[in-house]
């Protein structure tokens, strides 16, 4: 993540740029397509506090590493949240192509193509964060995940084959205030 700010305001050094890696499923709610996620992390203690707080977003705080060598990109998280559940991530990384935007119809379009993401505030009520963004510059990519514990301790077991893994270099987002979503 980088160039993190409110609107109308500016990058801040030590806050607007740091490591995420998040855990999320696909969701509509009243036809409108979005994401939800069972758990953020993040490697700046700031950033996780600003946005479990106003964005009632479950984000944790993670000792993250990200390098690039030759091409290959190395990236690890592990979770140092006080009384969180423990997860952890290692893998490497290598873009193998030229971006392009996922083609329509295409399951990498569906994955993609959000517009929103649905939240819970503390009384348990639907919160809804209408985003902005161009289509995601896609490319292909080999990965080797030598460790994941993410989804365990979010409760969900992955199945057993591979993965779908894309990549995307950059993108630019645009997020707005969280809204009832009950009130569409």
């Amino acid at each position: 993540m980088s160039g993190i700010h409110p609107r109308y305001t500016f990058d801040v050094p030590g806050l607007s740029a740091f490591p995420e890696l998040n855990v999320r499923t696909y969701v509509s709610h009243r036809g409108r397509p979005g994401v939800f996620f069972f758990s953020l992390e993040a490697a700046n203690a700031m950033a996780v506090q600003i946005a479990r707080a106003w964005f009632h977003l479950p984000y944790f705080h993670a000792k993250m590493s990200l390098q690039e060598q030759n091409g290959l990109i190395t990236y690890q998280s592990e979770r140092i949240h006080k009384n969180a559940p423990p997860a952890s991530f290692s893998g490497t990384y290598r873009p193998l192509g030229v971006p392009v935007p996922a083609p329509h119809g295409s399951l990498t379009h569906w994955l993609t193509e959000r517009y929103c993401l649905y939240t819970l505030d503390s009384q348990g009520r639907l919160l809804r964060g209408e985003i902005h963004h161009q289509p995601w510059p896609i490319e292909t990519v080999e990965v080797h995940i030598a460790s994941n514990s993410m989804t365990e301790a979010a409760g969900i077991r992955l199945p057993a084959e591979a993965p779908l893994v894309q990549f995307s270099r950059h993108l630019e987002v645009l997020v707005w205030s969280l809204v009832l979503a009950e009130q569409d």
